[in-house]
């Protein structure tokens, strides 16, 4: 009989589902089960219930989201779904069930106009109904569970899905010229070290209910990433900055959404690589 501690991840097919699906044999202690969207409708509560009645988790971690920023603009009901209502369905299951809840969260909760890294207690006040879904779905995690674990992050690229280093490298393929804004600026998250960090705190055997924050070291702008990942790939293309108002898009982005990590150091002696480090080791594997 397997007696290892569970560990569930849903939303296995995202950025950060599948880099912990990459952590899994550096883990051996711990059984996984990985489940995709089409595995496990998390907003239907008799299902999530009898599934865990069967694998009886010892921990799960949640990576599901609705993350189209801009179509949640349009897509309100799915959104708040997704990221809020399904939350507090798995927050409930978990405390019924004695499963430790990880969730995943934004830099998006907060309003952007900070002038200083934001802080697990800083006053929340989302710009836009991805943000204001996924604050949703934290209140209702703590609501249902007060023993969650809650953590935001920022600025998530990897080797899979989509985001920004796969367009920019793509772009710089296709483009002689590239307009990137240099008015938002933030801290880039890689999501196998986010994923590394969950997996140490789990792995830590201590469990400190909250939220905290994570995201790579150093402080840039979304025009200084894509210079950096220029450099690194050696392309010609020209980059050039230009302010936000030049792109205009559905869903208000935070102008400045650097989020404070001494929390998660402090609590769980974890560190965080700079992103220049990161960014060089994602590309090497891309």
């Amino acid at each position: 009989m397997n007696t290892k501690p569970v560990i569930l991840v849903t939303g296995a097919n995202g950025q950060l589902g599948k880099e912990l699906k990459q952590m899994e044999p550096v883990f051996p202690g711990f059984r996984f089960i990985f489940l995709s969207r089409e595995d496990l409708p998390i907003h239907h509560f008799e299902l999530v219930r009898n599934f865990f009645k069967g694998y009886q988790p010892t921990y799960l971690i949640n990576c599901a989201a609705y993350t189209a920023v801009d179509r949640a603009e349009s897509e309100k009901e799915l959104a708040f779904q997704v990221n809020g209502e399904s939350v507090g369905v798995l927050a409930a299951v978990c405390k019924e069930y004695d499963t430790r809840f990880i969730h995943i969260s934004t830099d998006y909760v907060f309003d952007g106009k900070g002038k200083t890294a934001y802080t697990p207690e800083s006053p929340t006040n989302p710009q836009s109904v991805y943000g204001a879904s996924k604050l949703e779905g934290e209140q209702q995690a703590l609501l249902y569970n007060p023993g969650s674990i809650i953590i935001r992050t920022s600025w998530v690229y990897s080797e899979f899905g989509k985001n920004f280093v796969k367009t920019i490298l793509r772009l710089l393929n296709e483009k002689e010229d590239l307009d990137v804004v240099n008015d938002q600026v933030g801290s880039p998250t890689y999501a196998a070290d986010l994923a590394r960090v969950i997996l140490d705190i789990i792995a830590s055997g201590k469990w400190v209910p909250g939220i905290y924050h994570y995201c790579n070291e150093g402080i840039i702008s979304w025009y200084e990433f894509a210079v950096a990942i220029k450099e690194l790939t050696k392309s010609n293309c020209r980059i050039h900055p230009v302010p936000s108002a030049q792109y205009p898009t559905a869903a208000k982005r935070p102008a400045y959404s650097v989020l404070d990590t001494a929390k998660l150091r402090e609590t769980y002696s974890t560190g965080s690589r700079n992103w220049k480090e990161s960014l060089a080791a994602c590309m090497a594997r891309l």
